[in-house]
């Protein structure tokens, strides 16, 4: 079941959802790359031209806890895959002591070669990337083992073009064994060919998706929706980290690093000129990249945004309830 936090934490999270309606700048969903290292060369991903040394254990951590004392409510702990680094049950442990929510992202082909039996203890909701760019799709074939552990499972699979036509098979393999689906297209960055999907067929494709395997995809409609707007439709809501603890502000794709957060306190740079500077700059940014995690996480300007986003977990957050393996 999906733990619940304490009341307190979840009033400070509306406190900020309020204050982000007058100045938006406090983040809920944070990536937090623990390595860049990886085992993939995909195609879509350009992280293999910026590798950079991992952290100490002590400077992760304390990126850990500067999260913890901010707005952050949703930590993803990735990489690169994070099943790489040697301190990963330590990271997980002190991520678990946090006021938030983890999510664990791995792609790793020998996934139940791990200890999930001491990991599940930490995690709340296990994403295993799954494509075509990643070339692990027997992991498919492990979903109804993996979703035996105590934490929320969804597959996260990433929609190049060549590969649209075959979405459809892993959203009934997820419905089939109870995993959610994560549906994002490849963006198209620096250095990398442009493998972006049909923007219009992709959303066909989803919405009827939905109809036909409920409870299945946590794609959001309004994605699409924010990611045709000629500027503005992504969101400073969510912030990624880099692996040598660099934050990437206002965004990824611009690939502009600015504090170091072992280093740096997360609340006090968002009230700086120079962050409200950055945040002008990706308002007015004309770039309409579609990177899933900015245009995704909007400010849930309506119940219904958030109900959609949402709507897959609700049943199981109030009832205690996951909907698993489909009899």
């Amino acid at each position: 079941m999906i733990r619940k936090l304490s009341l307190a934490r979840y009033a400070q999270i509306a406190k900020c959802s309020v204050a982000n309606y007058f100045e938006e700048k406090h983040p809920f969903y944070a990536s937090f790359k623990v390595t860049s290292r990886c085992h993939f060369g995909c195609k879509f991903c350009d992280m293999k031209y910026y590798q950079v040394p991992d952290m100490s254990t002590d400077e992760c951590i304390r990126i850990l806890r500067n999260l913890g004392k901010s707005s952050i409510f949703l930590l993803s702990m990735e990489g690169g895959d994070p099943l790489l680094r040697k301190d990963i049950e330590e990271l997980l442990i002190e991520a678990h002591r946090q006021p938030y929510y983890l999510l664990f992202t791995t792609s790793e082909r020998t996934l139940m070669e791990y200890p999930w039996d001491v990991y599940q203890k930490y995690i709340d909701f296990l994403h295993i990337s799954i494509d075509e760019g990643h070339g692990n799709l027997e992991l498919l074939d492990a979903l109804p083992e993996i979703n035996k552990f105590d934490m929320v499972v969804c597959v996260q699979t990433v929609v190049a073009e060549e590969d649209q036509p075959f979405l459809e098979a892993k959203v009934k393999r997820c419905y089939e064994t109870g995993c959610k689906i994560l549906v994002m297209p490849a963006v198209h960055l620096d250095r990398m060919e442009n493998r972006f999907p049909n923007l219009d067929e992709l959303e066909r494709d989803v919405l009827r998706f939905k109809e036909k395997y409920p409870e299945t995809i946590i794609t959001p409609n309004a994605y699409f929706k924010e990611v045709r707007k000629i500027k503005g439709g992504c969101s400073p809501s969510s912030i990624i980290i880099d692996a040598d603890g660099g934050l990437f502000y206002p965004c990824r794709t611009l690939l502009n690093k600015t504090i170091k957060l072992q280093d740096s306190d997360l609340t006090e740079y968002l009230s700086s000129p120079e962050a409200r500077k950055k945040r002008k700059e990706m308002a007015n940014c004309e770039r309409q990249c579609g990177w899933y995690q900015y245009f995704a996480t909007s400010r849930f300007s309506s119940i219904g945004d958030f109900v959609d986003a949402a709507g897959p977990y609700l049943r199981e957050f109030i009832t205690g309830n996951p909907r698993k393996l489909k009899k």
